[in-house]
């Protein structure tokens, strides 16, 4: 493993340009090969999530980069969840209790573009679009394209390999077909799928709702979440089943059907969207799935992002984990480095899979937990008492306690495995509290009367983590 080692990464997606411009930064020679049209002259963005929410752990692979402070001149901060009821009234629930904490919409065109302006100002990296990955030679690291303009095959050996291409990666699927070795795969799909829609801007050009909020309709098998967008829009997302329920996917087939449905369920959204229907009507329905496999290496090929471990968005860290991925790997080759070992790529890769893939199987299992979260828990009042006494400590305790969605989303130098253990089971906890009386929202508790609740929770917590270690949890 040196410099002069022809990098070759396959997608040119936020991961894939994020890996671009890291290794280029370190002083490798990368070529990058993209399927689709550049995007900074040609409009992709049908079908693929349009807004993305980015938080501490993508800020933190952006800050390794040098690109934080030109990705937040591009973000909208959203510092709660505002939920709608069928009747139009709202109630918030803040993200934090802490000051200063928020996620951020951001447009993944816009972030995708920054990342491609930025890698190509290195004289190291040449990136390639219209050029479609076909299949990988394993053994040999030779990669197999058609260019999509000319209709024309050609090949391309490199001395290592990066598959940053996606859930349906190239690479990865030649991982499958070549069984050079013993590769486990598994792809799972939940049995709803997405569809975006828009809430335009007013006539002045702002906002419509309250930009400071992640807006959920939550219907308990459905929901509808809006995040903001720069020019005072919002990108709508109908998260709803194929065929089951009374209103599905398979059945909203006609303008009566598609306008009972919105104006049964979300009566305050219909009004927002002048162009339901139209939209509805021709906007792809996109599938939600979870893919995990291992190893994520073979010899000199690695798969990062989306392409080792997709997940669906209910935890909006999707974008995140990909990026920490760049993050985590820019370690392991520092520590080579410091260490003064000549290490093969082969080697750096299996280190970096065993200190990430448990964390990126928590990730995983939490955005799925989140999905039946956001469409039916946040409603729910037992949730909304637990909630509230999570900000009350978070605001009182800032630096002693961090609610599960504060250790996952705001505490980037702790790992999404720790974060899940310790999140599950102070939920655990805090819940066994308000079941047995111990505390009450409602009362105005003073600082030490929460010191008592904290005490309480913090023994809870320790007390059901040992059990779930004994257990083998």
């Amino acid at each position: 493993m040196n410099k002069k080692d022809n990098v070759l990464i396959i997608g040119v997606g936020l991961c894939g340009s994020l890996l671009a411009l890291r290794l280029a930064q370190r002083g490798f020679k990368v070529e990058v090969y993209e399927s689709r049209p550049d995007l900074r002259k040609v409009d992709i963005s049908a079908g693929r999530s349009i807004n993305l929410a980015l938080s501490d752990r993508g800020l933190k692979a952006l800050r390794l980069c040098g690109m934080e402070e030109k990705a937040r001149e591009i973000c909208i901060p959203m510092y709660g969840r505002l939920m709608h009821d069928k009747q139009g009234n709202t109630f918030s629930s803040n993200y934090s209790g802490r000051e200063g904490e928020y996620i951020n919409s951001i447009s993944r065109g816009d972030l995708n573009a920054l990342l491609l302006n930025e890698a190509e100002k290195h004289e190291n990296v040449t990136i390639h679009f219209n050029k479609k990955c076909k299949k990988v030679d394993i053994e040999n690291t030779t990669a197999y394209f058609k260019d999509t303009e000319t209709n024309e095959d050609f090949s391309e050996k490199a001395t290592v390999i990066f598959g940053a291409d996606g859930a349906g990666s190239a690479l990865r699927k030649s991982y499958i077909s070549e069984r050079k070795f013993l590769f486990s795969y598994s792809q799972n799909y939940l049995n709803h799928g997405y569809k975006e829609l828009e809430i335009p801007a007013d006539k002045n050009g702002n906002h419509q709702i309250s930009k400071g909020h992640l807006h959920i309709w939550p219907r308990g098998d459905f929901m509808l979440i809006a995040l903001p967008n720069m020019d005072g829009s919002f990108t709508v997302t109908l998260f709803l089943s194929y065929d089951e329920g009374e209103f599905n996917f398979n059945n909203l087939t006609s303008e009566e059907k598609i306008t009972e449905f919105f104006q049964k369920e979300f009566p305050d959204a219909l009004v927002l969207i002048p162009n339901i229907l139209e939209e509805f009507t021709n906007n792809p329905t996109g599938p939600l799935g979870t893919v995990k496999c291992s190893p994520w290496s073979y010899q000199n090929n690695l798969l990062l992002g989306d392409a080792a471990h997709a997940i669906v968005p209910f935890y909006g860290q999707g974008m995140n984990a990909s990026f920490e991925d760049v993050f985590v790997l820019d370690e392991i080759l520092n520590h080579f480095e410091r260490s003064r070992e000549i290490e093969s790529w082969e080697t750096v890769f299996k280190a970096y899979q065993k200190t990430r893939k448990k964390d990126t199987d928590a990730i995983a299992d939490l955005a799925i937990d989140n999905f039946f979260e956001m469409r039916d828990h946040v409603a729910n009042p037992l949730f909304k008492e637990k909630r509230k006494i999570e900000m009350d400590l978070e605001k009182h305790f800032p630096n002693q306690y961090f609610s599960k969605y504060s250790l996952v989303t705001f505490n980037e130098h702790i790992g999404y495995q720790e974060a899940m253990n310790k999140g599950r089971a102070q939920d655990k906890a805090l819940l066994n509290l308000i079941a047995d009386d111990e505390v009450h929202t409602h009362l105005n508790m003073t600082k030490d009367e929460l010191e008592i609740i904290l005490e309480k929770v913090n023994k809870q917590t320790e007390e059901i983590l040992q059990e779930d270690k004994i257990a083998g949890l």
